[in-house]
């Protein structure tokens, strides 16, 4: 399937979950917020939501800083 992550077109395989994608992205889950057509996914529903062909993720790392 192919999704617009972060902007860009993705081919990535079928039936992956948002928690999936970031395993495969090797991205540590606590440290992002995840947007699935500009719906914010809350972390306790990654491992239930699964991606479908033509969605649009946008990953955002937090960043600490002083």
């Amino acid at each position: 399937m192919t999704l617009t992550l972060n902007g860009e077109k993705t081919d990535i395989h079928d039936n992956l979950t948002v928690e999936g994608l970031l395993g495969y992205l090797k991205i540590e889950p606590a440290r992002v917020a995840v947007e699935v057509n500009l719906a914010i996914i809350k972390k306790d529903d990654f491992h239930n939501r699964v991606l479908k062909d033509g969605d649009k993720v946008e990953i955002v790392n937090f960043v600490g800083g002083g």
